[in-house]
C-alpha cells in the first residue's frame, strides 16, 4: 500500500467520464492504491463518482479517494490521464486528434508542474498521438510517458483466440503491435499456445485453424470497438482492468511484457513515434522494448502503421 519511501501510494486520474471512473472503481478494488483522486474540468461529476466509491470503500479495501485539483497530483507514484474528447459523428481520427492535442495542450502541463517526477500514461485516444503530444509537451523522459496502447486489442486478440482453442485466455501468447486503431498489426508468426507456434500446435492437436479463420478472429479483434460501441455507446470495463495492469506492473516493479504505446527509435529502422511493442514495464516506466523477429509481412504492416501516425503527427505539426 505504501510505496518504497513509506509515502502513501498515490495515483491522480485525469478525466472523470466512464473510463476514469470505472478505472478509479478497478483500482480500489485491487487494493494497489491507498490514495485515489480524481480531476475533473467538471468538478461536480468528480465528487459524485469520489462519494458513490467512498461507500464502497468499508466494503472492501481501505482507500482514501476524493475529488481534487491538479495540486493533488503532487507526490502521485502514477497519473493517469482519460480526459479528452470522444470521437462525434461523422468526424474524422484526424479532427479528433486536433481537439485532444488542444485540450493536452491544457492539461499536461498541470500535472507536470505539480509532478516531474511520477510516471504518465495516457489512456485518450487516439493514444499514439496524444502519448507522443504529451512526450512533447511535458518534457518528461520518453520511459515515463506511457500510452495504453494496444493492451486492449492484445487482450481482445488473446480471448478470441483462447475460445477458439477452448483455453484459458492466460494460456495463450500473442501480441497486436503498432498502431491502436485501423493499421495495428497481429504478430502471427510469434503467437503460440502451450510454448507452440499456432500452425503446429493446430496440426500436433488435430485443430481446425486456416488462413480465412485467423484472418476473421484478427477482423474482429480490430473491429470489437466498433461493434461495443454500436451497442453501448462506449467501452470501459476492459480498458479500465488494462490500466488496472498497467499501474500494477509500476506500483509493484514487476517487469511486466505488455504491449504499451511509447517512444519508439532504431527499430527496424523506425525513428521518433509512438506506438505499441511488448514492454517490459516496471518501477520506473519503460524498461527496454522486446526487439521482436518479425517475419516480412508483420514487418511492412509496421512500417506502414508507423507512417499513418507520423503523417497526423505532421498535420498536427507535432514532429
Amino acid at each position: 500500500m505504501t510505496h518504497a519511501h513509506g509515502h502513501p501510494t498515490r495515483v491522480a486520474i485525469i478525466g472523470a467520464g466512464n473510463v476514469g471512473a470505472t478505472f478509479a472503481y478497478s483500482l480500489l478494488t485491487s487494493g494497489l492504491s491507498s490514495e485515489i483522486v480524481l480531476i475533473d474540468a467538471n468538478q461536480a461529476k468528480a465528487e459524485g463518482e469520489a462519494m458513490d466509491l467512498m461507500h464502497a470503500v468499508p466494503l472492501g479495501r481501505p482507500a482514501r479517494i476524493w475529488a481534487g485539483n491538479y495540486a493533488d497530483c503532487a507526490g502521485a507514484v502514477v497519473t493517469v490521464v482519460t480526459a479528452g474528447s470522444a470521437q462525434r459523428p461523422g468526424e474524422t481520427r484526424l479532427d479528433l486528434a486536433a481537439r485532444n492535442t488542444e485540450i493536452f495542450r491544457q492539461i499536461i502541463p498541470n500535472i507536470v508542474k505539480n509532478n516531474s517526477e511520477g510516471i504518465l500514461v495516457i489512456a485518450t485516444n487516439p493514444v499514439d498521438v496524444l502519448t507522443y503530444a504529451s512526450l512533447k509537451i511535458s518534457g518528461l523522459s520518453p520511459e515515463r510517458v506511457i500510452g495504453s496502447g494496444t493492451i486492449l486489442d492484445t487482450a481482445r486478440f488473446r480471448y478470441l483466440l483462447s475460445q477458439h482453442f477452448g483455453v484459458d485466455p492466460r494460456s495463450v501468447h500473442a501480441f497486436i503491435i503498432g498502431e491502436h486503431g485501423d493499421s495495428e498489426v497481429p504478430v502471427w508468426s510469434l503467437a503460440n499456445l502451450a510454448g507452440m507456434r499456432l500452425p503446429v500446435y493446430c496440426s500436433a492437436n488435430g485443430m481446425h485453424c486456416t488462413p480465412e479463420l485467423l484472418t476473421e478472429i484478427f477482423q474482429q479483434t480490430r473491429d470489437a470497438a466498433y461493434h461495443i460501441i454500436e451497442r453501448k455507446g462506449a467501452t470501459f470495463y476492459a480498458i479500465a482492468s488494462g490500466l488496472t495492469r498497467l499501474v500494477e506492473a509500476i506500483i509493484r516493479d514487476q517487469s511486466t511484457v505488455m504491449s504499451v504505446s511509447s517512444l519508439i527509435n532504431n527499430y527496424y529502422g523506425i525513428n521518433n513515434v509512438c506506438f505499441s511493442l511488448p514492454t517490459v514495464i516496471d518501477g520506473g516506466g519503460v524498461e527496454r522494448v522486446v526487439q521482436l523477429e518479425l517475419d516480412d509481412e508483420e514487418l511492412n504492416g509496421l512500417k506502414k502503421s508507423a507512417e499513418v501516425l507520423k503523417n497526423t503527427l505532421h498535420q498536427l505539426k507535432l514532429d
